[in-house]
């Protein structure tokens, strides 16, 4: 394993760091509240940093997305890449290719995913029912992509859907709930769609293995980004807040609570790293992918936790800055999905030796 960013990787990363400090200032994300700085956005995309995902691959969105958790920027940059480009590129047909990527490449078209529980949401003869009760930057997308029972992937168009209702969560993500009422939903990918999709374990459980592994992975790399930044704010605060006339920081508690959210910090960003790595190089990601979503989950709250109580009284302070990445910690961990259902599906998966 090598993970050592490539040139182009490293250019990437450099380029979203700067426009991430120059527009995710605290001002602007107070300004922002609970919605998206589309400015940013435009941004971002005109850079083309959604578009140079096709090149450096889940690795490279994984360096991206650190950078955008350092600062807990209101873009949809990790669902509209790993559920738009990401997926489009590795199971879209060439014509779906040529007509979505140009959108999702310039920001124009932005792509989330609606993954509930299997059987959750059906298809029949192109048209899906069912509701999802919360989709992580709903609001802001043009499209949704949506397994059904069998896994095929489907994207429906926000228009399309029965109802879409705004939801607050802990973060402020700009979710939504959707709800399906036999809206017509494109495949992904070669096939008829003419299926029924109640239910079962069909060909399309494949390319759903495939994006929900990615997500786990990408959205673990940003959870990397929130606990480093929560953990820079802790370090830059206990070396300058005085008590009893010395630094914070040389207190040897604060000292090992700091150290412990280091190595938990490094432990998420280096399983997050070699999901991505095992995922750019066609091997089995499942395994690596799980693990990297629980270091995220259990270790990500810890930090979070960590980087609030650094902050002594500060980090009771609903607008100071460390609360953003704590809420983004919480949110990201209710996301994957808690620890031990993440353990229990991994050890499903060893019992069953389906991974190697």
């Amino acid at each position: 394993m090598d993970f050592t960013p490539t040139e182009e990787q490293e250019a990437a990363r450099e380029l979203a760091a700067r426009i991430f400090a120059d527009l995710a200032t605290h001002e602007r994300l107070r300004a922002a509240g609970s919605g998206t700085d589309t400015e940013l956005w435009k941004a971002l995309c005109a850079a083309g940093l959604p578009g140079a995902v096709e090149e450096t691959g889940l690795l490279g969105l994984v360096l991206l997305l650190e950078e955008q958790g350092r600062v807990t920027a209101q873009v949809p940059f990790a669902a509209s890449c790993v559920y738009g480009i990401l997926a489009v590129a590795r199971h879209g047909t060439e014509e779906q290719r040529a007509r979505l990527l140009p959108g999702l490449r310039d920001g124009t078209t932005v792509v989330t995913g609606a993954f509930p529980e299997p059987g959750a949401v059906t298809s029949r003869d192109g048209r899906l029912s069912g509701a999802v009760e919360w989709v992580p930057w709903l609001r802001d997308a043009t499209h949704v992509l949506v397994p059904d029972g069998n896994g095929t992937l489907w994207l429906v168009r926000t228009e399309d859907a029965a109802r879409v209702d705004p939801v607050e969560l802990t973060a402020p993500w700009s979710a939504g709930r959707l709800v399906l009422d036999g809206a017509p939903g494109e495949r992904l990918g070669d096939g008829d769609g003419d299926g029924d999709g109640a239910g079962g374990d069909g060909a399309g459980g494949a390319a759903r293995a495939d994006v929900l592994a990615a997500a786990r992975v990408a959205f673990a790399g940003l959870q990397a980004g929130v606990c480093a930044g929560s953990l820079a704010r802790a370090v830059e605060y206990t070396s300058v807040r005085e008590q009893f006339g010395r630094p914070l920081s040389t207190h040897q508690a604060v000292q090992l609570r700091a150290a412990d959210a280091h190595m938990d910090t490094e432990a998420i960003r280096v399983t997050a790293y070699e999901a991505a790595w095992r995922f750019d190089e066609g091997l089995d990601v499942t395994g690596a992918a799980l693990t990297a979503a629980w270091w995220a989950s259990e270790a990500g709250k810890r930090v979070v936790h960590a980087g609030q109580h650094l902050h002594g009284g500060m980090g009771a302070d609903l607008d100071h800055p460390v609360h953003r990445h704590f809420l983004w910690g919480r949110q990201l961990d209710a996301y994957l999905g808690c620890g031990s259902e993440l353990l229990a599906e991994l050890g499903d998966l060893l019992a069953e030796g389906e991974l190697s």
